[in-house]
Formats: C-alpha cells, structure tokens, sequence
C-alpha cells in the first residue's frame, strides 16, 4: 500500500466531521517507533485542517511521581493521568462554536508538562492525538479507544528502535550509560505493554530502517 495512503485517509476523516462532532485520529506504538514523527506530518500535510494533541501531555509532574515513588518508571501507565486525557478527549469530540480547546503539552527540555500550550480552534475539523496507551484496555485508560474515530499502530524493527531511544535521551541531557539503562530496563517495559495491544488497531503500519512504510488494515 502507497504510504500517501495515510494522508488520504486522514483527510477522509477529516471530510467526514460536523460542525458539532469533531473527528479524532490516534496513532499509538511502542516508545521509539516513529508515531510523533508520523502524526506531525500528518498534521504538516492537512495544513490548518488538524491540530496535533500529544498524550504526553498528561505526565504527572517530576514532584508527584517522586511523592508517588514512581519517577524511576516515568512513562509507564500509572505515571499518567488518563482520566484528564479522556476528559479532555471528549471535549475536543464535541467542540463549541467560538471557544478554542487548550490541551498541555510535554517539554522534554525540562521533563514536564505544560498546561494550556495547545490551542485546538473551533473550526477544527480533526485532531491527531499520539501516545503509548491509546489502545490499553484495562481501566481507566480503557475510556480512551471508545473516544477515538481510529487507531493506527506504529512499528519499527526493535534493534532500530532501542537505538532511536537512546538517542534520544542523550540529546536531552541523559548520560549515555544512563540512558541504556533506562531505554532497556523501562522504555522497552512499557514497550512490552504496548505490543499487547496491536491487535486492537484499525491499521498496522510497520517501519524498518530500510523501507517506507507498510501499512495493513488491522
């Protein structure tokens, strides 16, 4: 399948929105497999028709997970608020006529969210939202599929991916012996959480290094 498939599809879901009923894309995978990547080029391509709201968002701040005990594991499911997503989610499915939508974001630079950087306007027609869990089905991040008009997974060779990940916490400030071990000991934990929910997604879409992207319907 054409990878422009994709952007096709996007902007058929995007046609199919109302004034009074916004559609909802997600892409979910596991950590490192390109979905940032893939939904900010959707976004770039649909130019002023979708908005991009990251799951990541909704990090609890460094202070409560170390009150929490759980900031050695930031980035597995009980390090997010999934009730504020959903909560969030449903606003955005049903948008009021001249009232913008403010959604949070995630700095890396700093490693916390940041409220209200988002702006997603009235007008609207679809949001691109990406993040691990989209597809979890265990309460209460299991609220979330039933919010979203479709799922795309993202996949990517493991090899390729570890490696990616670790790169990335290098470039934000993480020594690189650090960052193996966190990528190998929880990255690729919650990798694991997140392989289990593939088959829930409406589409498949499988990288490697050395090839465009191949898309199946799930």
């Amino acid at each position: 399948m054409d990878p422009r498939h994709l952007l096709s599809r996007a902007h058929r879901l995007a046609a199919t929105a109302t004034p009074t009923r916004r559609r909802l894309l997600g892409i979910t995978g596991p950590p490192g497999a390109g979905k940032s990547t893939l939904a900010a080029h959707l976004v770039a391509e649909l130019a002023g028709r979708a908005t991009l709201v990251p799951m990541d968002g909704f990090h609890l701040a460094e202070a409560e997970l170390r009150r929490l005990g759980r900031a050695d594991r930031k980035g597995a499911p009980d390090t997010f608020d999934p009730a504020g997503y959903a909560a969030l989610l449903a606003r955005l499915r049903s948008p009021e006529p001249d009232t913008a939508v403010y959604a949070p974001t995630f700095d890396r630079r700093i490693e916390e969210p940041v409220a209200g950087s988002i702006p997603v306007a009235p007008h609207v027609p679809l949001v691109v939202t990406e993040g691990n869990y989209l597809l979890l089905d265990s309460a209460p991040w299991s609220r979330i599929r039933g919010l979203l008009d479709e799922v795309w997974y993202v996949d990517l060779d493991a090899p390729e991916r570890v490696r990616r990940l670790v790169d990335r916490h290098v470039r934000f400030g993480r020594p690189r012996a650090e960052a193996e071990r966190f990528v190998l000991t929880s990255d690729e934990a919650n990798a694991r959480v997140v392989a289990a929910t593939r088959d829930r997604a409406d589409l498949v879409i499988t990288f490697s290094p050395e090839a465009a992207p191949r898309p199946t319907e799930g």
